[in-house]
Protein backbone atom coordinates (compact mmCIF):
# COMPACT_ATOMS: atom_id res chain seq x y z
CA UNK A 1 0.00 0.00 0.00
CA UNK A 2 1.51 3.26 -0.17
CA UNK A 3 -0.19 7.02 0.36
CA UNK A 4 -2.60 7.64 -2.72
CA UNK A 5 -4.07 10.92 -3.73
CA UNK A 6 -6.08 10.13 -6.03
CA UNK A 7 -8.77 12.88 -8.16
CA UNK A 8 -11.73 11.16 -7.39
CA UNK A 9 -14.99 12.01 -10.26
CA UNK A 10 -17.69 11.66 -8.01
CA UNK A 11 -15.77 12.98 -4.29
CA UNK A 12 -13.19 15.08 -5.43
CA UNK A 13 -10.12 14.95 -4.16
CA UNK A 14 -9.42 11.78 -1.56
CA UNK A 15 -6.44 11.37 0.22
CA UNK A 16 -5.41 7.58 1.65
CA UNK A 17 -2.16 6.63 3.33
CA UNK A 18 0.00 3.68 4.84
CA UNK A 19 3.27 3.58 5.94
CA UNK A 20 5.27 2.08 2.99
CA UNK A 21 6.95 5.52 1.80
CA UNK A 22 5.47 5.13 -1.82
CA UNK A 23 3.03 8.30 -3.15
CA UNK A 24 0.72 7.10 -5.95
CA UNK A 25 -1.37 9.65 -7.78
CA UNK A 26 -4.37 8.37 -9.50
CA UNK A 27 -7.69 9.36 -11.18
CA UNK A 28 -10.59 7.77 -10.75
CA UNK A 29 -8.99 4.82 -8.73
CA UNK A 30 -6.33 4.26 -11.52
CA UNK A 31 -2.59 5.19 -10.73
CA UNK A 32 -1.53 7.27 -13.31
CA UNK A 33 2.01 8.71 -11.28
CA UNK A 34 4.50 6.82 -8.85
CA UNK A 35 7.33 8.08 -6.56
CA UNK A 36 8.53 5.04 -4.65
CA UNK A 37 10.41 4.56 -1.98
CA UNK A 38 13.70 5.12 -4.29
CA UNK A 39 12.68 8.41 -5.57
CA UNK A 40 11.83 6.85 -8.98
CA UNK A 41 9.45 8.50 -10.74
CA UNK A 42 7.39 6.53 -12.55
CA UNK A 43 4.19 7.42 -14.78
CA UNK A 44 1.87 6.05 -17.18
CA UNK A 45 1.22 8.75 -20.31
CA UNK A 46 -0.50 6.82 -22.59
CA UNK A 47 1.83 3.89 -22.84
CA UNK A 48 -0.49 1.52 -21.12
CA UNK A 49 1.31 0.98 -17.61
CA UNK A 50 3.31 2.97 -14.78
CA UNK A 51 6.68 2.95 -15.03
CA UNK A 52 10.46 4.64 -14.49
CA UNK A 53 10.71 8.00 -16.54
CA UNK A 54 14.29 8.27 -17.60
CA UNK A 55 15.12 11.64 -18.32
CA UNK A 56 17.30 13.95 -20.05
CA UNK A 57 20.01 15.04 -18.16
CA UNK A 58 21.49 17.62 -20.52
CA UNK A 59 21.38 18.79 -23.56
CA UNK A 60 22.60 20.84 -25.96
CA UNK A 61 22.55 23.01 -29.59
CA UNK A 62 25.77 24.56 -30.60
CA UNK A 63 26.94 26.03 -34.13
CA UNK A 64 30.43 24.26 -34.36
CA UNK A 65 31.58 26.26 -36.99
CA UNK A 66 33.89 29.75 -36.77
CA UNK A 67 33.86 30.74 -33.06
CA UNK A 68 31.52 28.27 -31.22
CA UNK A 69 28.26 29.44 -30.32
CA UNK A 70 25.50 27.80 -27.98
CA UNK A 71 22.47 28.28 -29.45
CA UNK A 72 20.50 26.85 -25.99
CA UNK A 73 21.35 24.02 -23.45
CA UNK A 74 20.38 22.19 -20.23
CA UNK A 75 22.96 21.54 -17.47
CA UNK A 76 25.61 22.09 -19.80
CA UNK A 77 27.84 24.70 -18.51
CA UNK A 78 29.80 25.12 -21.95
CA UNK A 79 31.08 23.45 -24.87
CA UNK A 80 35.15 23.52 -25.72
CA UNK A 81 36.31 23.64 -29.31
CA UNK A 82 39.07 21.31 -29.22
CA UNK A 83 40.23 21.94 -32.85
CA UNK A 84 37.86 20.57 -36.19
CA UNK A 85 35.23 18.59 -35.37
CA UNK A 86 36.28 18.00 -31.77
CA UNK A 87 34.17 19.11 -29.18
CA UNK A 88 33.93 18.62 -24.92
CA UNK A 89 30.85 19.59 -23.65
CA UNK A 90 31.03 20.26 -19.84
CA UNK A 91 28.37 19.39 -17.82
CA UNK A 92 26.76 21.97 -15.12
CA UNK A 93 26.19 19.49 -12.64
CA UNK A 94 28.10 16.24 -12.80
CA UNK A 95 26.67 12.72 -13.53
CA UNK A 96 26.65 10.34 -10.54
CA UNK A 97 28.70 7.86 -12.74
CA UNK A 98 30.13 7.59 -16.79
CA UNK A 99 27.31 5.04 -17.18
CA UNK A 100 25.05 7.47 -19.22
CA UNK A 101 23.83 7.47 -22.75
CA UNK A 102 24.50 10.32 -25.04
CA UNK A 103 22.35 11.00 -28.70
CA UNK A 104 24.03 13.12 -30.83
CA UNK A 105 23.68 14.06 -34.44
CA UNK A 106 24.69 17.21 -36.55
CA UNK A 107 24.25 19.16 -39.85
CA UNK A 108 25.39 21.96 -41.79
CA UNK A 109 22.80 24.25 -40.95
CA UNK A 110 20.92 26.48 -38.05
CA UNK A 111 17.64 26.46 -40.25
CA UNK A 112 17.53 22.45 -40.91
CA UNK A 113 19.61 19.58 -40.35
CA UNK A 114 20.49 18.11 -43.48
CA UNK A 115 21.81 14.58 -43.63
CA UNK A 116 24.85 15.39 -44.56
CA UNK A 117 26.82 15.22 -41.20
CA UNK A 118 26.70 12.90 -38.06
CA UNK A 119 28.42 12.51 -34.85
CA UNK A 120 29.53 10.28 -32.69
CA UNK A 121 30.68 10.91 -28.49
CA UNK A 122 33.45 9.22 -26.26
CA UNK A 123 35.59 9.54 -23.51
CA UNK A 124 32.59 9.79 -21.29
CA UNK A 125 33.35 11.35 -17.45
CA UNK A 126 31.30 12.76 -14.52
CA UNK A 127 32.08 16.02 -15.52
CA UNK A 128 31.82 16.04 -19.46
CA UNK A 129 32.51 13.77 -22.48
CA UNK A 130 33.98 14.05 -26.15
CA UNK A 131 32.02 14.75 -29.44
CA UNK A 132 33.44 14.23 -33.07
CA UNK A 133 31.47 15.54 -35.91
CA UNK A 134 32.39 13.79 -39.64
CA UNK A 135 30.83 14.78 -42.97
CA UNK A 136 31.24 12.70 -45.81
CA UNK A 137 33.38 9.92 -44.19
CA UNK A 138 35.50 12.86 -43.04
CA UNK A 139 35.51 14.85 -39.47
CA UNK A 140 34.41 18.34 -40.14
CA UNK A 141 32.67 21.09 -38.43
CA UNK A 142 29.03 21.00 -38.42
CA UNK A 143 26.55 24.19 -38.34
CA UNK A 144 24.20 22.59 -36.09
CA UNK A 145 25.50 19.63 -33.70
CA UNK A 146 22.67 18.61 -31.07
CA UNK A 147 23.55 16.70 -28.39
CA UNK A 148 21.26 14.42 -25.55
CA UNK A 149 22.58 13.07 -22.27
CA UNK A 150 20.14 10.25 -20.97
CA UNK A 151 20.69 8.59 -17.64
Amino acid sequence: MATIINADTSDGLKLTSDTSGQIDFQSAGSTKATIDTSGNLKFNSGYGSVGTAYGCRAWVNFNGTGTLAIRDSGNVSSVTDNGIANYTVNFSTNMPDVNYSVASHGGGAATGIPIVGSSNTTTLAVDSFLVRTVNSNTFADLGMVCVSVFR
